[in-house]
């Protein structure tokens, strides 16, 4: 069990099965739990990228808290963005090349919803991240070698811009670790300011 980290003033837990998450935590000195709640997802597209990122969010988080009532629990979702329409987790290789292809020269938004709970979800509340990500003209043939050296099944977009960036990023504005799922300059921020607040 985590003891309680000097940022917060409680023990702190990840609701999060990304990799990619859990490792950023740990390089930024966090000590934590992790847990895997079930949760339904929305998939409402009606929503603003940052209404529906917080909404999955506050789910993971809220399913977290109440399991660790203890502790005060990071939920984060992460979706790319290109026209206006959200782009998940492909379904297959043909559906991450399609995405890859819709976002090849172009640029696109990468919007990570976060929710901090805490009081087994009595309380708690969200912020979300927005980078500008532009990619290389990329070919099939590029996509596909991309793809063979990157799973992309598990990355909204079919992307990780952890790995392999050279061969598909042009450049981009805004926070790196937010496109690799957790704005981590934003929630030291929020993590030192819930260890003073009475809210957690």
């Amino acid at each position: 069990m985590s003891s309680p980290h000097p940022a917060t003033a409680q023990p702190l837990v990840l609701a999060s099965q990304s990799p990619r998450r859990v490792e950023l935590l740990r390089e930024a000195g966090f000590t934590f739990d992790l847990l895997l709640p079930e949760v339904e997802e929305a998939h409402d597209a009606s929503l603003t990228p940052e209404a529906l990122t917080v909404e999955n969010a506050r789910r993971k988080a809220h399913a977290g808290a109440t399991l660790r009532p203890d502790a005060l629990v990071i939920g984060a979702d992460t979706l790319v963005y290109v026209d206006g329409e959200p782009l998940g987790k492909p379904a297959d290789l043909e559906e991450a090349l399609h995405m890859m292809q819709r976002l090849s020269g172009r640029q696109h938004q990468v919007c990570t919803g976060v929710y901090l709970a805490s009081q087994g979800g009595a309380q708690g509340y969200g912020f979300h991240v927005i980078t500008e990500v532009t990619f290389l003209p990329l070919t099939e043939e590029i996509i596909r070698a991309y793809h063979a050296r990157v799973n992309p099944l598990d990355k909204a977009g079919a992307y990780g811009i952890q790995e392999c960036s050279e061969m598909i990023l042009a450049s981009y504005e805004g926070s790196w670790t937010n496109v690799m799922g957790l704005p981590m300059e934003r929630l030291k921020e929020e993590l030192a300011e819930a260890s003073t607040s009475t809210f957690f």
